[in-house]
């Protein structure tokens, strides 16, 4: 679905806001030691802040994890697994047997194809070769100055989860991907972020630690309190290209929860009036832009919200209403733009309770 560039976060991360309505439990404030932490990873920064000392040991932990994932599910590596599948134009390709490379990508196609069978192939990750094309990807932004038609027609043959097969030999373990059509190419990057988000949660509870943030790119996942012994507070910028970074549109009171932003405003090129985003119909083979230009999803885990929200902006907002409230364990909140080009608002009835209002 996306590259790093293909999801444009807009979220912001507050650690306690002034003069929040914040009713989480209540705890003396500053009362707790906390570490921040932060780096570089997946062409974005990271910033983890938690509760406890070793900084220097989590720190060294969390690049470690963050780069073993990389390597595993990046196109932007050349040697990554996922980019040697990708340029992979034989039938059936080994994987092996599970490892921490093999791991981290079943992970990610496992719920790529969940999340695809649930919206109807509106999220699909193999639109690869599209997103390229429209100069979104790993190629670099190239913005298209002439469409081609037939060359997007070719490329459609081979998008379609429905195209691509993950075949586990049960008496050994031993995996393969098979390709229905040799040109079809992967790419986690809708979903690659929210599941390393998840996956440094799991090493901060690992550790016992029970209050915690860990964004990366504007994905996050919170636990616990914040240092005010409150709800951690997660600002949504207004989905407009000259809002600033901390003109936010709302704010989220999250705990032990997974949350995603997805938006069109920011990520985009303009040729000859007409304007390209980067979110990739996998209907069409174009770039989608419709009234919805925000979409925020909560859920038990960031790597689901991260797919949901990429899911609803290919959708639109109707669509992507329909598709979280009919799950029990997503909420959503949706900026979108009126007929008179005002900003509007609609989220569903489980969203309310995360506002600070």
């Amino acid at each position: 679905m996306r590259n790093i560039l293909f999801l444009f976060i807009i979220i912001s991360i507050l650690s306690c806001r002034p003069n929040s309505s914040n009713t989480g439990t209540e705890v003396a404030p500053e009362v707790e030691e906390y570490s921040l932490i932060g780096g570089k990873t997946m062409g974005t920064t990271y910033s983890v802040k938690y509760e406890g000392g070793e900084p220097e040991e989590i720190n060294r932990e969390l690049d470690d994890l963050f780069a073993t994932i990389n390597k595993s599910v990046s196109t932007y590596d050349p040697t990554s697994l996922i980019s040697k599948i990708n340029s992979n134009k034989k039938e059936w390709i080994d994987i092996g047997i599970t490892d921490e490379l093999n791991k981290h990508f079943v992970t990610n196609f496992l719920k790529a194809g969940e999340v695809y069978k649930k919206t109807n192939g509106l999220f699909d990750p193999t639109v690869m070769p599209l997103v390229n094309y429209w100069g979104f990807g790993y190629t670099g932004k190239q913005p298209i100055t002439r469409i081609d038609e037939k060359q997007i027609a070719t490329m459609m043959e081979s998008v379609g989860m429905d195209k691509v097969d993950l075949i586990t030999e049960t008496d050994t373990g031993f995996q393969r991907i098979r390709k229905k059509n040799a040109a079809l190419q992967l790419d986690f990057g809708a979903i690659a972020k929210g599941y390393a988000v998840d996956m440094a949660a799991r090493l901060l509870d690992a550790k016992g630690i029970g209050n915690y943030l860990v964004e990366i790119g504007g994905e996050v996942v919170t636990k616990g309190h914040n240092p005010n012994g409150k709800h951690w507070v997660i600002g949504v910028n207004t989905p407009e290209e000259d809002a600033k970074i901390n003109d936010f549109k709302a704010y989220v009171l999250l705990s032990g929860k997974g949350m995603a932003t997805s938006g069109n405003y920011r990520n985009f090129y303009e040729v000859d009036g007409q304007k390209y985003s980067h979110t990739i119909n996998p209907e069409t083979g174009f770039p989608e832009r419709s009234e919805l230009l925000s979409a925020t999803i909560i859920a038990d885990d960031c790597m689901t919200a991260d797919a949901y929200a990429t899911a609803c902006m290919v959708g639109g907002l109707e669509k992507a209403m329909s598709w979280i409230q009919n799950e029990n364990s997503l909420d959503g909140y949706f900026i979108f733009s009126d007929k008179s080009g005002t900003l509007q608002t609609r989220y569903t009835e489980g969203f309310k309770k995360y506002l600070d209002e």
